[in-house]
């Protein structure tokens, strides 16, 4: 098998994969590390993008777009972190489809 097709298919194994977590787990922080997943597997097709014609370079945009998507993932994580955290100090629940204790 191509090392191209492996790469594609594991990256799309990966989105499919935080793909799930995101709609079926209720706990914040979980439902934060699938986001992280998915994002996993669109960065390895965005590699697989940029070498599937390179006879002699790669294509150096969806490298650009990698980089890119590396740094807004990272602060958006830190973001959704703070967010999460504010969460559970007003309302005490780690996750969104708990039942009210009260």
């Amino acid at each position: 098998m191509d090392s191209l097709i492996l790469y594609s298919l594991a990256g799309i194994l990966l989105f499919c994969t935080g793909l799930y977590g995101v709609f079926f787990i209720a706990h914040l922080l979980k439902r934060l590390m699938a986001m992280n997943i998915m994002a996993a597997g669109v960065f390895l097709i965005l590699i697989v993008i940029a070498r599937r014609n390179a006879e002699a370079f790669p294509d150096p945009v969806p490298h650009a777009m990698l980089l890119t998507g590396i740094v807004v993932a990272v602060s958006a994580t830190a973001f959704a972190c703070a967010i999460a955290r504010r969460y559970v100090d007003i309302t005490g629940r780690t996750g969104v489809d708990e039942e009210d204790a009260s």
